[in-house]
């Protein structure tokens, strides 16, 4: 999400400054690529670059066919094909071993629903989102319609630039499966030669961290969160501490009573409580909320175990159920096992933690893998053996 924020204030930045721009999408990917369906990069007409859409090797070319499509203000879908390490037409071997497709579309400001305009819509809210981009991959001389559908969950908002193509009940029956697996997927629509494939881009709400403690410990673990994009919010009793002077890069800063730091905060499945006040009475009234409130995913503590330990038996003596649930859900020490021993290096410990518990992973070391790295659920589009000739033909012809 944080490149998203920074490509669309670079859009607006582009307006004033009176530029003319174009998006670039990962829109496809067969095999192997640094950056996966989804990626973007908004490109000036003065060649400033704000995202990206590779690990650098793209970018050069891609600068070139963003500027052609400025010029023709028209959609383009341009194919890399990084297969042959011998291959050097591009300039470069890219050594990725896969096949990328990229759509460039002009941005027309004055239109309010272009491409990077949706964008925003995604990112005004904390609401999950699902955008449709559709592309022809079996034709080059076929219109490519495009980033032209949006819908959002919460405010139920559709948007369909597309409706000549297609209505709005067939995109939104796809936008329902997405909701459903949580995930983006592909999916052919039309039939015979006028084939599209559609990318249902699934977004999910970034991940929100609210910390207690406005300690000095607390800056760089919120710098890092914002680094990630996270949604950050900082509380605690003390005036003194609690300040945005303190926290620039936190997304609120609210001083508070422990008690009432749930009424200052919105809960869902992608919040993530710590506590790290080193204040113990603060620490169990806000543990002591959060169990009562029972809608928590984690709960980080900092300090020993014998701390948390302590907390669940005073939190008992008063009548509060302490759920083998809920204990599953807290984690103390929090913090994943690096041997962190600074600020910074807990930050990084915790962060990671959050992280792994965020994907459902364990959080082992990549090369204990034995499946892919990346989520295999995006599947590419299968086509027939007629059609990946045609499609191969095309190709060539785009990269020679």
């Amino acid at each position: 999400m944080k490149e998203f924020f920074e490509i669309t204030k670079a859009y607006q930045q582009a307006i004033a400054d009176g530029k003319r721009m174009a998006l670039a999408t990962v829109v496809h990917v067969e095999g192997s690529s640094y950056r996966r369906p989804g990626a973007r990069m908004l490109v000036t007409d003065d060649g400033q670059l704000t995202g990206a859409i590779s690990g650098g090797c793209l970018e050069g070319d891609a600068l070139r066919k963003a500027l052609l499509a400025i010029s023709q203000q028209k959609n383009k879908l341009v194919t890399y094909d990084t297969t042959d390490e011998s291959d050097t037409t591009l300039g470069v071997q890219l050594g990725c071993n896969g096949i990328v497709h990229i759509l460039f579309e002009p941005i027309d400001a004055a239109q309010p629903d272009n491409p990077v305009e949706l964008l925003k819509k995604v990112l005004l809210k904390r609401q999950n989102a699902v955008v449709i981009t559709l592309f022809s991959l079996l034709s080059r001389t076929e219109k490519q319609p495009g980033t032209c559908f949006l819908h959002l969950q919460h405010d139920n908002i559709v948007v369909n630039k597309c409706h000549d193509l297609f209505n709005s009940a067939a995109l939104l029956e796809e936008s329902t499966v997405a909701y459903q697996l949580s995930d983006s997927f592909f999916k052919v629509f039309g039939a015979d030669k006028r084939k599209l494939t559609g990318f249902i881009e699934y977004f999910n709400t970034p991940p929100s961290l609210v910390i207690a403690g406005a300690g000095n410990d607390t800056i760089p673990l919120v710098e890092m969160a914002a680094i990630l994009g996270w949604e950050v919010t900082v509380v605690d009793g003390r005036v003194s501490h609690a300040t945005k002077a303190r926290f620039p890069k936190a997304t609120n800063v609210i001083v508070t009573k422990a008690e009432e730091v749930v009424n200052h905060v919105q809960i869902d499945n992608r919040t993530f409580f710590l506590l790290m006040t080193h204040n113990y009475n603060y620490d169990l009234a806000l543990l002591k909320g959060l169990i009562l409130k029972d809608q928590f995913r984690y709960i980080g503590a900092l300090g020993p175990k014998k701390k948390l330990e302590r907390m669940y038996g005073e939190l008992s003596a008063e009548g509060i159920v302490i759920t083998d649930s809920h204990k599953s859900k807290i984690y103390g020490p929090v913090g994943m096992d690096i041997g962190a021993e600074t600020s910074e290096e807990i930050a990084l410990s915790v962060l990671a933690e959050i992280k792994a518990v965020l994907n459902d992973k364990s959080g082992k070391s990549l090369r204990e893998k034995t499946e892919p790295i990346h989520n295999r659920a995006r599947k590419p589009v299968e086509y027939s053996r007629d059609e990946k000739e045609e499609f191969l033909c095309a190709v060539q012809t785009v990269i020679s």
